[in-house]
């Protein structure tokens, strides 16, 4: 695992532009899995400003997104669906059949899962996994529990989630309370994973991370058990490296 410090979110952003960036330019039909959140807005649009510079072709690009709210339609302006399209997809070149984002209004939700984990596969797998994390080390919405699910699932979210995240909703009881996500399992079948951490909340589950420290109540940990794994923090989400010397 390749620990990299960065002085703040805006160096973070560009380091996980120009490694996106090298991955494209190195398999331009590469398997993309993309994160939503704050953290990668930056990156995001460092992206797009590449592509309108004509320094980047996602025309051959498949993208798999980590996870989607369960039950809310996504026009809604804080779906991922959304997200994305307001990021980053309406800016670039992907070609529509190449987005894949799961989705939680499905009928049959048990049927979307598979036909997720099946679509990834039949992909030829993520080749490069972009992730962020959540103050409580959720990776996807792959919360912390005794017990992580292997494949892509519908999940609840913890109270801490929940807070996290309702601001972008105004309050904690307009925000779903349940997810569909890509499983631990489909995660940690990409070649290659990017982890970014930006902001001093982030410090103590990093230092988990960094030490080698894993546990399921912090699924952030297990990435210490794959095979390729950057990680790019900024100071403040380094911090713990300052307190250890």
């Amino acid at each position: 695992m390749n620990f990299i410090t960065v002085k703040d979110y805006a160096s973070m952003s560009a380091f996980a532009a120009r490694f996106v960036l090298e991955q494209i330019r190195s398999k331009p039909d590469s398997v993309l899995g993309l994160p939503t959140g704050s953290t990668p807005v930056g990156m995001y649009q460092l992206l797009v400003n590449a592509y309108k510079r004509g320094e980047a072709d996602f025309s051959k690009i498949i993208t798999f997104n980590l996870d989607e709210y369960y039950n809310l339609p996504k026009e809604h302006e804080q779906s991922y669906y959304s997200f994305m399209y307001r990021n980053l997809f309406s800016h670039i070149n992907i070609q529509p059949e190449n987005v894949h984002i799961p989705d939680g209004n499905a009928i049959n939700l048990e049927k979307e899962c598979t036909a997720y984990d099946q679509a990834i596969k039949s992909a030829g797998c993520i080749d490069l996994q972009v992730l962020g994390t959540g103050v409580n080390g959720h990776i996807g919405f792959n919360e912390p529990a005794e017990h992580l699910i292997k494949g892509t699932h519908i999940t609840a979210l913890t109270k801490q989630t929940l807070k996290s995240n309702s601001v972008n909703f105004g309050c904690t009881e307009q925000m779903p309370t349940n997810a569909i996500t890509m499983g631990m399992g489909s995660i940690f079948s990409a070649r290659k994973i990017l982890m970014l951490a930006s902001g001093k909340n982030k410090s103590q589950v990093m230092s988990l991370l960094y030490k080698g420290q894993i546990t399921t109540y912090a699924p952030l940990t297990l990435l210490a058990l794959h095979h390729d794994v950057t990680v790019v923090m900024d100071e403040a989400a380094a911090g713990f490296l300052c307190k250890s010397k």
